[in-house]
């Protein structure tokens, strides 16, 4: 008795995940939180909305 193997059905591939924040929204929250780091400039947090003010910019 011989065994008869089938195709199984292919897995559909998973849909490509969207983009959540357009190009133009990197320079409207860049915009912002330069905004925001003069609100905190003198705080312990300056330095790390200074850093995300940077890496937003090497996004747009």
């Amino acid at each position: 008795m011989a065994i008869q193997m089938t195709n199984p059905q292919p897995t559909p591939e998973p849909a490509r995940a969207r983009a959540v924040f357009s190009t133009e929204d990197f320079g409207l929250l860049r915009q912002a939180v330069a905004h925001y780091l003069h609100e905190v400039q003198d705080s312990p947090q300056s330095v790390k909305f200074s850093n995300l003010y940077h890496r937003l910019g090497r996004l747009s």
